[in-house]
């Protein structure tokens, strides 16, 4: 076999590696979502089996250094790679009714089982690099260019399939069928390489591999990546797994785990029975005068945003959202089509750099639950929105708890205790969800509630109800938040474990 090749061997194995690795990511978000935790155990994993086919490549070279070998391993990773996310389905099943029911024990498993199923076509993989270098190092005074040769091909194909993973593979053709690509590329390598051999029967054999895989691939298109009741839309973008449910008109967006609704949308209905209804009671903190500017930082498929235009017409409204696709999805599926929204397609605190804008209402419900993007929970953050309030300017923040922990919540508020001199919870009744809202000024308990009872019209009236027999003021010390320290993802850990714990006490 020649050195040329070779390269493209080398090449081939990079491209797939990295590329795998990313595709895994987004493999296991829609289950288990796409947290710190969740990439630290991914790369660490792939990193260990990684090292394993450094090593046992080069001993497999120094036993049988021959070229055929090498192009069986690479088969062998091709053929693992194109049937890892079907085998790896039955196990994400698992992970639905685990993470609904906080069973520990089956996330756990259907977690491992996945990542253990990413071992034979990572470690395969591994294993091309010193192969190919024991095969392509034929004087031994420059196996050292020659060694840095191919490792620096195998580094750029890793870079390339980076990239093309990221910015078109995903996007374009889904999760699963980046997994054929990259299965039909270190396929398609070995089939050539046994044609220049000249080995008919290991390439006839793997001809038949790569015109099944590519067929597969063409059938499985458009199936569901994590089938749920009424989905009737799905996709994938560089951000975000997708999905808009429709329940007797009813449409709900989730995306990546779904163990929370990002959006709700019902025709012709302003107050939806959940969290969403209590922000339009949150203007009324400082003022009784209706809002004349909002903010939504995390707009999604528009629900926030949508409400108050309904509530208070007059009312301009800026909606940032990271995700193009999630902002399609609301104008298309979710009527997200107010003529006083102006959404920017931006990160909720980068947003704020390139405005002087100030609003009577600032609105933060970014917050993927149960994951908190930390750079929008700290103290200079929380300091940025202030910045961005006008003199009767309300901020107020969704956050997510358990019925018996409510730490995440007391973390977010005595963070914004730093920064606010007033800071109310207010709790939607027989829900996990508590409003934090904070002041610039300070406001007394009594006079919120009592600019409450003013609203005698509907549909504000009932939601003020609520919110007057629910709002208390925070007076706990919870652990503090900044852009230099940050353990929320941490904090959420050891809430979701407790709960866990809980549960299975309670069975």
């Amino acid at each position: 076999m020649s050195n040329r090749f070779l390269r493209v061997i080398v090449f081939s194995a990079g491209f797939a590696s990295l590329g795998v690795e990313l595709a895994a990511s987004r493999l296991l978000a829609p289950f288990f979502g796409a947290s710190l935790l969740i990439w630290a155990n991914l790369i660490g994993v792939i990193l260990i089996y990684l090292s394993v086919g450094y090593w046992l490549g080069g001993k497999w070279a120094d036993r049988d250094p021959r070229a055929q070998t090498l192009l069986l391993i690479l088969a062998g990773a091709g053929l693992a790679v194109g049937v890892l996310p079907f085998v790896a389905a039955p196990l994400l099943a698992l992970a639905i009714p685990a993470l609904a029911q906080f069973n520990a024990e089956l996330g756990l498993v259907s977690f491992l089982g996945v990542v253990v199923l990413f071992a034979v076509p990572v470690t395969l993989l591994g294993c091309v690099p010193p192969f190919a270098l024991r095969l392509a190092a034929r004087d031994v005074k420059t196996v050292g260019a020659t060694g840095g040769g191919l490792y620096a091909l195998s580094t750029i194909g890793s870079i390339l399939g980076v990239y093309l993973t990221v910015f078109w593979l995903i996007p374009t053709i889904g999760t699963r069928l980046t997994f054929m690509v990259f299965a039909l590329v270190l396929l398609g390598v070995a089939l050539a390489g046994f044609l220049l051999a000249r080995r008919a029967l290991p390439a006839l054999i793997l001809a038949a591999f790569v015109f099944f895989t590519a067929g597969f691939a063409l059938v499985q298109r458009g199936a569901s990546v994590k089938p749920l009741p009424n989905v009737i839309y799905e996709t994938e973008s560089p951000y975000n797994f997708i999905q808009v449910v429709d329940e007797n008109h009813l449409r709900l967006l989730t995306v990546n785990e779904g163990q929370a609704y990002q959006s709700v949308y019902y025709p012709n209905a302003i107050l939806l029975g959940g969290y969403w209804d209590l922000f339009l009671t949150t203007p009324f903190l400082t003022d009784a005068a209706p809002p004349r500017s909002l903010l939504v930082v995390g707009l999604a498929a528009g629900t926030v945003s949508k409400q108050f235009a309904q509530v208070f017409p007059a009312i301009q409204i800026d909606g940032i959202e990271i995700d193009p696709a999630i902002v399609r999805v609301g104008r298309e599926l979710f009527a997200m089509n107010e003529p006083n929204l102006n959404v920017w397609i931006d990160d909720g605190r980068a947003a704020l750099h390139k405005t002087d804008k100030r609003y009577d209402v600032i609105v933060v419900d970014a917050y993927r639950q149960p994951y908190i993007p930390f750079h929008l929970a700290t103290v200079e953050y929380y300091q940025e929105l202030r910045a961005h309030l006008t003199e009767r300017g309300v901020v107020a923040i969704n956050a997510a708890r358990t019925p018996h922990d409510a730490r995440l919540v007391e973390a977010l508020a005595s963070t914004l205790k730093q920064v606010f001199p007033t800071v109310l919870l207010l709790d939607y009744p027989n829900d996990t969800n508590t409003l934090i809202l904070a002041a610039q000024n300070e406001i007394a308990l009594s006079d919120y509630q009592a600019r409450l009872a003013q609203i005698q019209t509907e549909p504000l009236a009932s939601v003020a109800a609520i919110a007057r027999a629910n709002v208390r003021v925070f007076d706990g010390d919870g652990m503090l938040l900044t852009d230099d320290k940050s353990a929320v993802e941490n904090l959420i850990h050891s809430i979701i474990f407790d709960a866990t714990l809980l549960a299975g006490e309670n069975k």
